[in-house]
């Protein structure tokens, strides 16, 4: 029996409205402006996530929102993909990234962890690094040595103007993946904070 969905695409994050407007759920944020873009609501069960299904770029999509903590999303993507008979590499996993600045964001095809522990999570569960992620930068331009400090405190104000922009730039990257390829979406999309105006 084939899948109904062609791609998983999942946001990383934490459940819960301490962590709302955190830097680390980033993930989450792409992946409900996803949702919102086209059509697809979000809210069922499934796998300890909240998911919906709908079409993206023409194919047949299911997002994810794990609701385990980050530290363990793994456990839910692996139930998603195991469940809805997805293979790994239809995965796409969105996530923030505390090695690249803020308003930066990277496609790759693959790759290690890079230290982050949800993404660390996923690689471990699904037993693989071999599916696409979209990187999206937090980091600020200070550098502290706590990096847990970063991800988990608040958006500032003037990150939170600049939020809508972001999401929308993450989405538009990720349906560029779902309908023309990693490789393709990479020459797009890959942006530094710098060429922000540029590059669009």
């Amino acid at each position: 029996m084939m899948s109904p969905f062609e791609k998983l695409i999942v946001g990383l994050g934490n459940p819960g409205e301490e962590y709302q407007h955190t830097a680390h759920n980033l993930g989450f944020l792409v992946v409900e402006r996803l949702a919102e873009r086209n059509g697809i609501k979000i809210g069922r069960k499934d796998s300890m996530a909240l998911v919906g299904q709908g079409t993206v770029a023409g194919k047949r999509v299911l997002l994810a929102k794990p609701q385990t903590f980050m530290n363990v999303s793994g456990e839910s993507v692996n139930g998603l993909l195991v469940k809805n008979e997805i293979a790994p590499g239809d995965l796409i996993l969105v996530y923030d990234e505390l090695d690249l600045p803020w308003q930066s964001l990277r496609i790759r095809p693959e790759g290690s962890a890079g230290g982050h522990r949800g993404v660390d999570s996923v690689i471990r569960s699904v037993k693989t690094k071999g599916f696409p992620r979209v990187r999206l930068g937090i980091h600020g331009g200070r550098r502290e040595k706590d990096g847990a400090h970063i991800v988990l405190a608040k958006l500032k104000r003037a990150q939170r103007q600049e939020l809508d922009e972001i999401l929308d730039y993450a989405s538009q990257a990720v349906e560029s993946i779902i309908a023309e390829g990693v490789e393709k979406s990479m020459a797009k999309f890959n942006r530094r904070a710098q060429g922000l105006n540029e590059e669009e």
